[in-house]
């Protein structure tokens, strides 16, 4: 293995990890009280407020959960943007196991970018919709 080889570090799929765990959050926030007291759970949603009770904090600060979660969704695509031209190794198996992880971490993105995007139109479109 030379020197060059060492040097060059594969790509991280935490930043858009990270970004996954914060888009969720607004959907537990917003769109799952929504979804399951539009279907006539409401027992189930005050089951879950009464066994986890930072849902409840959460919708009502979901202007600092939406910030958050944009900021490090935000973060976690610039890091992927910047990260991928980066040089893989040159070995076949570890250029491949590199190309994945980038491929990987885009997918997550993306997922992300959606979850937050339905949890923003159920917090703030939806409620003002149906009421």
């Amino acid at each position: 293995m030379t020197t060059l080889d060492t040097d060059i570090k594969p790509p991280s799929v935490l930043p858009a990890t990270l970004a996954l765990f914060t888009s969720v959050s607004t959907l537990i926030c917003c769109a799952l009280p929504a979804l399951l007291v539009s279907v006539g759970m409401g027992a189930v949603m005050a089951g879950i407020i009464e066994a986890v009770p930072g849902i409840t904090w959460m919708g009502a600060n979901k202007a600092i959960v939406f910030t958050i979660a944009g900021l490090v969704l935000a973060a976690s695509g610039a890091w992927q943007w910047h990260a991928r031209n980066l040089p893989c190794p040159a070995d076949p198996a570890k250029a491949k196991a590199c190309n994945r992880l980038r491929r990987i971490g885009w997918v997550l993105w993306w997922i992300s970018v959606a979850a937050f995007v339905v949890g923003g139109f159920f917090a703030f479109f939806a409620a003002d919709l149906l009421l």
